[in-house]
């Protein structure tokens, strides 16, 4: 049997039916949608009548065909028009407001190409090289877009966080490969955990390599700012962040990431040992209680003390405070161990990420790093039981992740 096999030109093809096929798909669910969104409002104000006995909210025709930018590519779209012929009501569609020239997915990557190295002049051709359109995408709009992203950063730093409670906190710094002006970009990144057990970002600051005035100045700045010391902070073991806390918040109680702590580990033990190092350690902050990690830290230091010092040394000189968490609640316990929330959101961006050809901006750094913190925090989940968070709050106290009954006098008396 004849078998035919496509030469790169009907590969050509084949993909570009493919996108195509994909983009006009993705147009007739998103008209599908707009239509169905005009319907609705339609409906919803058909028994409003004028004088005259007309309906004050038709149907109006479509607007003029624009291009959208979106993940499937460029999207030609006549979006179905309302008139609404009531006083200071003008109709705005949800799906599609009125001047959106691109969808917020496609703004969202923007701070992810510059924090990867590709300066804002080859962001139009990058995208449209993918997108196969410049539609939205013009110096110009980038230009507007990296303007209302800096003014939006500037309320972000100055936001009055008085009438909030943060109960954790987790604080890192994470360094970008983007050369700038003087050193490789460093930002101090503060989250939160509200008393519904809500995560939001804190700060995302300039960090000039993790010093203890830089930490300081961020911590200063959440306290004048009206914020309340928080219960616990997490971070890793960087001694800048530890001592700005100790002075600014004394009375917070401290808690080390575990993930920097097996890294900075398993660095000083050969790599034959790792595998072994790590399971080990594992097993110590997965511990049902701080009896059994204490434990865990004992049986290490006994295998691995006597050639491999630096390694037990960097396990005991933390004990206390990697093993905090056991004061929480348990269910709190896979979230107060790690800076993961920080860690997970810029994974991606420092994979694989190469020095930029020209200096970068300083600011514009921060403000990229702030971007992509802020599109993130919609993907955020609330802490597992949330309710627990405000016991924290109120002192209550947790030996081994279980909530401690106070005894009354009264109840001790009877006994």
């Amino acid at each position: 049997m004849l078998k035919i096999v496509p030469d790169d030109t009907d590969r050509d093809d084949l993909a570009a039916t493919l996108d195509e096929l994909v983009a006009e798909g993705a147009r007739r669910m998103l008209m599908a949608g707009l239509e169905a969104e005009v319907a609705d409002y339609i409906e919803r104000h058909q028994g409003l009548i004028d004088e005259a006995g007309h309906r004050m909210v038709v149907r109006n025709g479509r607007a003029e065909e624009r291009n959208l930018m979106t993940g499937a590519g460029s999207l030609p779209i006549r979006a179905p028009r309302v008139n609404d012929r009531r006083d200071g009501h003008v109709y705005s569609s949800y799906i599609l407001p009125k001047y959106a020239r691109r969808s917020p997915k496609v703004a969202d990557v923007l701070p992810v190409l510059y924090l990867r190295g590709l300066s804002t002049g080859d962001f139009s051709p990058a995208l449209t090289q993918f997108f196969g359109s410049d539609a939205g995408l013009s110096a110009t709009s980038i230009g507007r877009l990296l303007e209302t992203w800096s003014d939006e950063y500037t309320a972000f730093t100055r936001r009055d966080l008085s009438g909030d409670d943060f109960v954790y906190l987790w604080a890192d710094g994470v360094h970008f490969r983007i050369r700038l002006e003087e050193d490789r970009l460093c930002c101090l990144v503060v989250i939160g955990v509200r008393a519904d057990g809500t995560k939001e970002l804190l700060a995302c600051s300039d960090g000039y390599r993790e010093s203890t005035e830089s930490w300081a100045d961020v911590l200063r700045g959440l306290k004048n700012r009206g914020m309340t010391a928080p219960s616990v902070a997490v971070g890793d073991g960087a001694l800048g962040f530890w001592s700005a806390l100790g002075d600014v918040f004394p009375e917070t109680a401290e808690q080390r990431c575990w993930v920097h702590a097996t890294a900075n580990i398993l660095d000083v033990l050969p790599k034959r040992l790792h595998r072994q190092a790590k399971a080990a350690i594992h097993e110590i902050y997965q511990a049902e209680t701080r009896a059994d990690a204490d434990a865990g830290i004992d049986d290490f230091v006994r295998v691995y003390g006597d050639k491999y010092p630096k390694a037990a040394a960097k396990l005991t000189k933390n004990r206390d405070v990697l093993l905090t968490f056991y004061d929480y609640p348990a269910a709190h316990w896979v979230h107060l161990r790690t800076t993961n929330p920080i860690e997970s959101t810029f994974a991606t961006v420092r994979a694989r990420t190469r020095v930029t050809k020209g200096a970068g901006s300083r600011r514009r750094g921060l403000v990229m790093a702030y971007k992509l913190l802020d599109a993130a925090q919609d993907r955020w989940r609330k802490v597992n039981s949330p309710e627990l968070v405000v016991q924290v709050r109120a002192g209550i106290e947790f030996k081994d992740g279980i909530r401690v009954e106070r005894r009354t006098q009264e109840s001790r008396d009877a006994a």
